[in-house]
């Protein structure tokens, strides 16, 4: 076998190790980006449970009577922190899930 051939089937293996490599990179990047599609699919149901919490909540307020607005407004500032709170977290979670992608 000439050196020229030895190179060449030296050369083969070593584009089977990258190519092998690469299939490997392929299937992380597919774990990860499901692995950030459901974490974003959780900080969205979350936020939209919340947030239509805070629409009744709002809807509720409308309807009160003089009388009642009050224990109603508590209520309504209650699931506003949570509301708020969590909406803050959000970038925060998106910028540690971009980490975890990298």
């Amino acid at each position: 076998m000439s050196t020229k051939e030895i190179y060449k089937q030296k050369m083969e293996a070593e584009m089977e190790l990258v190519q092998a490599n690469l299939e490997v990179l392929k299937a992380k990047a597919k774990s990860a980006v499901a692995d950030a599609q459901i974490s974003f699919s959780k900080e969205i149901e979350t936020l939209e449970k919340n947030y239509t919490t805070m629409q009744k909540k709002l809807n509720e307020l409308a309807d009160a009577s003089e009388n009642t607005w009050e224990h109603i407004k508590k209520e309504i500032e209650s699931t506003w922190e949570t509301v708020s709170a969590y909406a803050k977290k959000i970038p925060e979670n998106i910028s540690e899930i971009k980490k975890n992608l990298k």
